[in-house]
């Protein structure tokens, strides 16, 4: 099979695609052909070094994939020919940028019967990130106000899709440009971060969605017992400690697999509330060039590498 692997730290151009083996699955687990693997700024950051999450290279980046499965493992909860989408072995090497991933059958779901295998890529981190930030972890409820950082981004345009699914007011923040697409998604209020100071602008919100590492200056939006969901300080004691002084609650997320996540946000995807918006998508071998672009930050919503 074809797949993308990396043998040192660097730019995108470290991303080469080579032919290796085709893995086997084991007990559980299931082989899937990927006919899409989304591409999110993790990917970067760990193909980078700056974030060092599987030790050293040699290794493949990318999670999110969308396929169809193959084989089988003894006790597997699929068969072959289902066709699955998931975000499997994160925050462990997975190698989702091939023609095949082998996963554990738990670790994925059904994929949305309402999205083809691009769409379908484009969900699984962002959406499970935003699903258990915002619903397992937050518990937004009807009428609640739940202000979401970077509206407009991969995690962003999804999680204001959930908090108003969930029958959430929202306050979303994105630059001027993106402020028709953030309303589209069902935001209540777009605030255009480069010439307004949410913190002036916005007060007692029940839940802040931070992606943006916003948490001391969140904390002045927030009501008291309001929660502060953040993803990118999710290691941040201080900062937890800070929040919960103030009597306000912290939730540091840290994005795991988990199919009944996969099964609910799916759910919504056919119940028309949900829908991943991609804004470009690359070939297996552009690995290098869809990782440019992610890390450009003009990204929209998502990007996806098709394979096959």
């Amino acid at each position: 099979m074809r797949a993308v692997i990396q043998d040192t730290f660097g730019g995108p151009e470290v991303l080469r695609t080579v032919d290796t083996d085709r893995p086997t699955p084991l007990g559980a687990e299931v082989l899937i052909r990927v006919h899409a693997s989304g591409v999110n700024p993790v990917d970067a950051a760990v193909r980078s070094g700056a974030l060092p999450l599987l030790g050293q290279p040699p290794f493949g980046v990318g999670w999110d994939i969308s396929g169809v499965v193959e084989e089988v493992g003894p006790g597997a909860r699929f068969k072959p020919g289902d066709e699955v989408y998931g975000m499997p072995f994160f925050p462990r090497a997975a190698t989702g940028y091939a023609e095949y991933v082998a996963a554990p059958s738990r670790q994925v779901a059904r994929k949305p019967a309402g999205l083809d295998h691009v769409h379908a890529a484009a969900l699984p981190l962002a959406g499970l990130t935003a699903w258990q930030g915002l619903v397992d972890a937050a518990r937004v409820d009807t009428g609640q106000r739940v202000l979401i950082h970077r509206a407009a981004g991969g995690v962003g345009h999804l999680a204001v899709q959930i908090a108003k699914a969930r029958g959430a007011h929202v306050i979303a923040l994105a630059s001027e440009p993106r402020h028709d697409f953030v309303r589209a998604l069902g935001a209540d209020e777009v605030l255009d971060y480069r010439t307004t100071d949410y913190v002036e602008a916005v007060s007692e919100v029940d839940v802040v969605f931070d992606s943006h590492s916003q948490g001391t200056r969140s904390l002045d939006v927030l009501r008291p017992g309001g929660t502060l969901v953040s993803i990118m300080e999710h290691w941040n004691q201080e900062l937890a400690a800070r929040i919960e002084a103030a009597g306000r609650r912290f939730a540091g997320v840290s994005v795991e697999p988990d199919y009944a996540s996969l099964e609910a946000i799916a759910a919504l995807v056919a119940s028309g509330s949900l829908r991943p918006h991609v804004t470009e998508t690359f070939p297996l071998a552009d690995a290098a060039k869809a990782h440019e672009l992610v890390e450009s930050g003009r990204v929209q919503g998502k990007v996806v590498l098709t394979i096959g």
